[in-house]
């Protein structure tokens, strides 16, 4: 299982283990780090019972749940736990509205620049804590798949300028690059959203498949080519002409 976690498509640096015998006792991959009363304490975190084992991992938030994840799942294959036509249905609320990006510095829209915060958290926004605030986001979820999601969007010129500001765009820069929205804002929008749903996936999930390869329309290969199409291709001088686009070099 740490060979497993330590693969590059799920990329963790390790894996914990504490495994919880029938005789009350403890090993683990940490053993010289801790005592017997250490993972007593972890065993009440987890609920766990005799006979059960723990893995923990450690890292950045975001890269952990990843890894978690995919652990996670693999431990359901090997169990058995995982009936693929056994449809667990569900939908995910209460997303955070922004994520931080230690890289850049700054706070990132998890959802998309428009979405709206949940109106208990709105005042959040202006003040001491965007990253805890809410937003008015959902996603459908089909046997831990992603089948639909969507959002209520902005529909206030203030709130939208107040995202904007907690996204660091400067006046001048949001202005730039969204002012129409802005514009069309001053004339009233009414409150609207809406779901999309990815019918490959669903199709995928009915088939019992865990890839959606065989389940697209026009599938690209490794080089972006679609074959069915035979696309990218050329285009006809009449398309370049209507566009004004020229494919020969332009004599000074």
């Amino acid at each position: 299982m740490t060979e497993f976690v330590k693969r590059p498509q799920v990329g963790a640096n390790g894996l914990v283990y504490i495994k919880y015998n029938n005789d009350g006792t403890f090993k683990s991959s940490i053993d010289k780090f801790y005592t017997q009363e250490d993972f007593e304490k972890v065993v009440q975190k987890f609920g766990a019972e005799k006979g059960d084992l723990m893995l923990i991992m450690a890292g950045k938030a975001m890269k952990t749940r990843t890894s978690l994840c995919s652990l996670r799942l693999e431990m359901g294959s090997r169990l058995q736990l995982r009936d693929p036509f056994n449809y667990s249905i569900l939908w995910v609320t209460d997303f955070p509205l922004l994520e931080w990006s230690e890289e850049d510095n700054r706070f990132y829209a998890m959802h998309h620049p428009f979405t709206a915060p949940n109106p208990e958290d709105y005042p959040e926004l202006l003040d001491k804590n965007p990253g805890a605030v809410r937003a008015s986001a959902y996603d459908l979820v089909i046997n831990g798949t992603e089948v639909g999601g969507g959002s209520i969007r902005i529909h206030d010129r203030e709130m939208q300028l107040k995202m904007f500001k907690a996204l660091g765009f400067t006046e001048e820069a949001a202005k730039q690059q969204f002012g129409f929205l802005m514009s069309a804002f001053e004339y009233g929008a009414p409150p609207h959203g809406g779901l999309a749903f990815g019918f490959d996936r669903l199709c995928a999930i009915f088939a019992g498949s865990e890839s959606i390869r065989d389940f697209i329309a026009f599938p690209k290969n490794n080089s972006g080519r679609d074959l069915m199409s035979d696309s990218p291709n050329t285009i006809s001088q009449e398309q370049l002409d209507e566009l004004y686009l020229s494919l020969k070099p332009v004599e000074k």
